[in-house]
């Protein structure tokens, strides 16, 4: 409806017209912090191409160098590792730079790194433009650059706007993944790494032109704000002020369950299906467009899911959510290594639907609960449970190429993490929550 994304402010008092008619109420127009959303929306999906395309390389490089699929996982797991530990320092990086500023440098940095795949010959080079610079470019785009535009620009519709944002990376997915599953497959790995690159650069002209980072450069409050917010001086120290939100959040009990929970969540999504379900499905003589084109359906209904999450999460506690998503996430995981086949089937699709539903279902209400407990530091808190994700997504990454390489298949994976899932599930449940009435920035009243 118009009425929710738009907004009006009080009209200053009405005076006739020379011809003493009324002008009538001011006009209506949508609030321009849907507009900012709608580009960090394209931005996002600019950054996922690259995201799009590890799980299609594995078989083409260890056939072209040799490399094992450990050292090929090494990388992914630089790059997956580095995805999260930039993110807490590119949010205070915002704060000192602006957003538009860390965006566009990132997204250049993606594209560079990409870009010299293509002359790549040792492992070495593959750690360094894979692992290393888009690691680091893509971790400045990472959801702690959706967490401050939706805190900066929204006080209302948090929780949907974090669902749409959050769908953005499945978007990209779903965008890139059959497009360069083709190209590998039709005109070898290197054009796909170039696909991938000029999509990045392609993305930068619309962050520098049309990217604010405040409502107030513009004049406006933030969207359902009652009153206009100044736009705050810049933040020095970005790393300082970094650790120092890690130190007083590790001090507090809820920042390690949310960091542990979605450590999990990180490990049996971006680690091992993103990574491993080609090759896994191409060990069951499945084709790889095949595989590829089920990644893409968990993409189409990741972003269905995620945006039910956002509005969920505006109504219902977050952790309760969580708990229900993690719990089905490692059911459906269980399933998984009997459903691999030569063939797409109805039970497979089936786990694709119910699998892309809860993708990332668990940003929405993860962000909430950062948002509540840790007040004005959250989006540099959520950076830090970020970088938690990531690491889990890294450390599975490269355990998932060592295990193939180990026992030929890997189905050990599929079990370990359906029963991490169920871990995660009962760590959501015993977060506290906090008293109300707290505002600011870390509560020292929660602690461990």
């Amino acid at each position: 409806m118009l009425s929710d994304v738009t907004q009006t402010t009080k009209p200053p008092a009405r005076t006739a017209s020379p011809s003493g008619a009324d002008p009538g109420p001011r006009r209506t127009r949508i609030h321009r912090a849907w507009f900012v959303a709608a580009v960090t929306f394209v931005t996002i999906i600019g950054a996922a191409a690259f995201r799009s395309l590890p799980g299609l390389l594995i078989d083409p490089l260890h056939e072209e160098f040799h490399w094992s699929r450990g050292t090929i996982g090494l990388a992914v797991s630089v790059n997956l590792a580095l995805y999260g530990l930039t993110a807490p320092f590119a949010a205070a990086l915002m704060d000192r730079f602006g957003i538009r500023k860390v965006v566009a440098v990132a997204l250049v940095v993606i594209s560079l790194g990409s870009g010299l795949t293509v002359w790549m010959d040792s492992a070495w080079q593959l750690l360094l433009c894979w692992g290393l610079l888009v690691g680091l470019g893509s971790g400045s785009m990472a959801l702690a650059f959706a967490a401050t535009v939706t805190n900066r620009w929204f006080t209302a519709r948090r929780g949907l706007v974090t669902g749409i944002l959050t769908a953005a990376s499945a978007s990209g997915q779903l965008i890139f993944l059959p497009v360069l599953s083709w190209v590998v497959k039709e005109h070898d790995w290197r054009p796909a790494a170039v696909t991938v690159a000029l999509a990045a650069l392609a993305v930068v002209p619309f962050v520098w032109l049309l990217l604010r980072d405040h409502p107030a450069d513009v004049g406006l409050k933030p969207y359902g704000a009652d009153a206009f917010v100044p736009k705050p001086p810049p933040v020095d120290g970005a790393a300082r002020r970094t650790l120092k939100v890690l130190r007083d959040a590790a001090r507090t009990g809820p920042f390690w369950l949310l960091a542990g929970s979605f450590a999990i969540c990180g490990a049996s999504t971006n680690g091992l299906v993103q990574t491993h379900f080609v090759p896994a499905a191409h060990d069951a003589h499945m084709p790889v467009q095949a595989a590829a084109s089920l990644l893409a359906v968990i993409g189409v209904f990741d972003v269905v899911g995620t945006i039910a999450s956002g509005w969920f999460t505006d109504r219902f506690d977050a952790r309760r959510l969580l708990a229900v998503y993690y719990a089905l996430r490692g059911v459906s995981l269980l399933f998984l290594p009997i459903l691999l086949a030569p063939a797409v089937h109805p039970p497979m699709l089936l786990f694709i639907v119910f699998y892309g539903l809860d993708w990332v279902a668990t940003v929405p209400p993860t962000l909430a609960l950062c948002r509540e407990q840790y007040g004005e530091d959250s989006a540099i808190v959520f950076g830090w449970v970020l970088a938690s994700h990531q690491i889990g997504a890294a450390l599975v990454a490269f355990l998932g190429g060592v295990a193939r390489d180990t026992f030929g298949s890997y189905d050990v994976m599929w079990y370990a993490s359906g029963a991490l899932c169920a871990a995660a599930a009962l760590m959501a449940l015993v977060i506290r929550r906090r008293e109300p009435g707290g505002s600011g920035s870390l509560p020292a009243s929660v602690s461990a």
